[in-house]
C-alpha cells in the first residue's frame, strides 16, 4: 500500500476526530494529513501518529495541495459545495453526509457488501447512513441466498448519531437540565423522531434506510418501511429487522450464513442470555447480529437483531475501509 496524502474535512467534529483515530489504528500509510473545519475551529489541534496537527479553515484553496483522499464528515450543504471542488483537483472524496448517497453517478458503499461499486466512482464515493450500513452487512448474505422481498426496520439509535450536541444533551438531561438539541429530554425517554418529517409522516432518516438498502443491495424492487427512534444510549445503534424473502429458508442455514458473513459477528445463545447489545459493540468495528428467529405470522419471514457502533462502523470506519480500497 503506497503512501498517500489525506484530508479530513470536518476534523473538529465527532466523526472527523474518529476518522483520524481509525486511520492511525489501522496503520494506513498517510504521508501528509490535512485537517479542515470551520473558521471557529481553526487553530485547534488533533494528535495523529504521535504528532500534533493543526486544524485549518476550510476554503476552496486548500484543495490546491496534492491530496489523494478526502474524508468528509460535514453537513450536506458543505459537502455539496466542496466535494466537487476536491474531486476536480484529482482527490477522491469519501463523503459521510446525505448529499451524494442517492445520486446515480455516485457509488454508495459498504466494502463487505458492494465493494466492487468503488470501481465506477467519478471522484466521489458516498458513505451510508449509520443504520443502513450495519443493516446491509447482515442482510447481504441472506439476500444473495434467498432474495429480500420486503424489510421492516425499527431502530434504537444512540445520541451520538446526533453528534456532540446529542451526547451533550443526554448528559445535560441526566443532570436534570433542559435539552438544547433534542425537542424533549432524552434522559429516561425515547423520542420517535430522527430527521425532518415529510408530508407522509415519515422522517428523512426513515426514508434513507429503505432507499439506501435498495441501492447497496442492487435491488430497487425491495419493499420497505422504517421507524427510527432516539434512545438514551451514548454509543451504538440497534436495529430490529423483520425481513421477508422471495424463497424459503431453513433456520440452520440462515445462522450459518450469518456466522460466516464478512464483517459480522453472530451472537445468538439465548440459553446463556447472549445477544448483541450497544454496550458491547461500542468501540469496535464489527456488526453484531443475533436473536434470529422465524416469523411464523408471514411466509418466508425472519426476525433479526443487529447492533453496531454508529460512530465507527456506522460512519468513520466504513469510510476509512473505502479509502483503503482506493489507495
Amino acid at each position: 500500500m503506497r503512501k498517500f496524502n489525506c484530508a479530513i474535512v470536518g476534523a473538529s467534529g465527532m466523526v472527523g476526530r474518529m476518522f483520524a483515530q481509525i486511520l492511525e489504528e489501522r496503520g494506513l500509510p498517510v504521508d501528509n494529513l490535512y485537517l479542515y473545519a470551520s473558521a471557529r475551529s481553526a487553530g485547534n489541534k488533533i494528535s495523529f501518529n504521535g504528532r500534533e496537527h493543526i486544524i485549518e479553515e476550510l476554503t476552496p484553496a486548500v484543495f490546491g495541495r496534492p491530496t489523494d483522499v478526502a474524508l468528509f464528515g460535514v453537513e450536506e450543504e458543505i459537502s455539496l459545495k466542496y466535494a466537487p471542488i476536491a474531486a476536480a483537483k484529482g482527490c477522491v472524496v469519501v463523503d459521510n453526509s446525505t448529499a451524494w448517497r442517492m445520486n446515480p453517478d455516485v457509488p454508495l458503499v459498504v466494502p463487505e457488501v458492494n465493494g466492487d461499486d468503488v470501481s465506477w466512482h467519478k471522484g466521489i464515493i458516498a458513505n451510508p447512513n449509520c443504520c443502513a450500513a450495519p443493516a446491509v452487512v447482515a442482510l447481504s448474505p441472506l439476500h444473495k441466498a434467498y432474495g429480500v422481498k420486503r424489510v421492516v426496520y425499527s431502530t434504537y439509535q444512540s445520541v451520538s448519531g446526533a453528534g456532540v450536541n446529542g451526547s451533550d444533551d443526554l448528559t445535560r438531561t441526566l443532570n436534570g437540565e433542559a435539552p438544547k438539541h433534542f425537542p424533549y429530554a432524552i434522559a429516561h425517554n425515547v423520542i420517535p423522531h430522527i430527521g425532518g418529517f415529510h408530508e407522509d409522516g415519515y422522517t428523512g432518516e426513515e426514508r434513507k434506510l429503505v432507499q439506501e438498502t435498495r441501492k447497496m443491495l442492487h435491488a430497487p424492487g425491495i419493499k420497505g418501511t422504517a421507524t427510527t427512534v432516539r434512545v438514551p444510549v451514548f454509543v451504538g445503534h440497534s436495529i430490529s429487522i423483520n425481513v421477508t424473502f422471495n424463497n424459503a429458508f431453513e433456520m440452520e442455514d440462515v445462522k450459518n450464513l450469518l456466522k460466516n458473513a464478512p464483517g459480522l459477528k453472530f451472537i445468538d445463545d439465548t440459553a446463556r442470555n447472549l445477544y448483541p447489545m450497544p454496550l458491547a459493540a461500542a468501540g469496535t468495528d464489527l456488526v453484531y447480529a443475533g436473536r434470529a428467529r422465524r416469523d411464523d405470522s408471514c411466509e418466508n419471514t425472519l426476525n433479526l437483531w443487529v447492533v453496531a457502533d454508529n460512530v465507527r462502523k456506522g460512519a468513520a470506519t466504513n469510510a476509512v475501509q473505502i479509502a483503503e480500497m482506493i489507495i
